[in-house]
């Protein structure tokens, strides 16, 4: 490569396997770093549903992390982990945790209390409610939170090159300093990829678990299309008498 070109085919084709290794770092940085912050959102929910003096303090924790500048908290969290992939993975856990604490607790409060009723009367105890009835019921709302967590952790995965854990985001850096303009537009084009590729598949998986959404859609459309006729048809007969 002679010329420092924005886009260049030789790139690409030589630089393959480092390409590869920094979407696998970038991919796995992004799924264990939502896959835990989903574990601890959810019984933080719960804690929030079922006590409502720890909702408040649980909901404005989570909002305060948020907040934090994302170099800072890489920095903060360097005397607990050291120079480590655990820096970036437990900084994008506590990012997580707004958007999912929040879906969740929305997502458990819009159950109807009918289905609680018929589910109790059933015989369900309070472990086969929320597996069985609450949560299949909050999924729409839960992987809505997902998503935004899953597309920001993406993202803000590529800070962690600062230290040396940032997937695609330690190409983007290393061009940026060499002003390699191929590498980092390369990098940063497959970090969107990957951004768009993980949004449209967990969209994908929503569509796929909450096939009641879909008909409760298609029946208020129905609903919606069919009012405009029957209100013009008994216009019609109005005129008729």
């Amino acid at each position: 490569m002679t010329a420092n070109d924005w886009i260049c085919g030789t790139y690409v084709s030589t630089r393959q396997g480092e390409l590869v290794d920094a979407t696998l770092e970038h991919v796995w940085l992004t799924l264990a770093s939502v896959g835990l912050a989903l574990l601890i959102a959810l019984p933080l929910a719960l804690a929030a549903r079922r006590w409502r003096s720890a909702r408040g303090p649980t909901l404005g924790l989570t909002t305060v992390l948020y907040t934090v500048p994302s170099l800072a908290m890489f920095a903060l969290l360097l005397p607990l982990f050291g120079l480590s992939a655990s820096v970036v993975v437990a900084g994008l856990v506590l990012y997580s945790l707004t958007v999912l604490v929040r879906n969740i607790l929305t997502g458990l409060e819009s159950v109807p209390e009918e289905a609680r009723d018929a589910a109790r009367g059933a015989g369900y105890g309070p472990g086969r409610l929320l597996f069985e009835i609450e949560l299949p019921l909050a999924l729409p709302s839960l992987l809505a939170g997902v998503r935004i967590a899953t597309v920001t952790a993406v993202s803000l995965a590529t800070i962690g090159a600062i230290v040396g854990y940032g997937g695609l985001g330690n190409l983007i850096y290393d061009g940026m300093e060499s002003y390699f303009k191929a590498q980092v537009l390369t990098a940063s084009a497959l970090c969107v990829l990957l951004a768009v590729v993980a949004d449209l598949a967990l969209l994908w998986l929503q569509w796929a678990l909450t096939p009641w959404a879909r008909q409760g859609r298609r029946r208020r459309l129905f609903a919606r299309t069919r009012r405009p006729a029957t209100a013009s048809a008994d216009a019609r007969a109005a005129g008729r008498l």
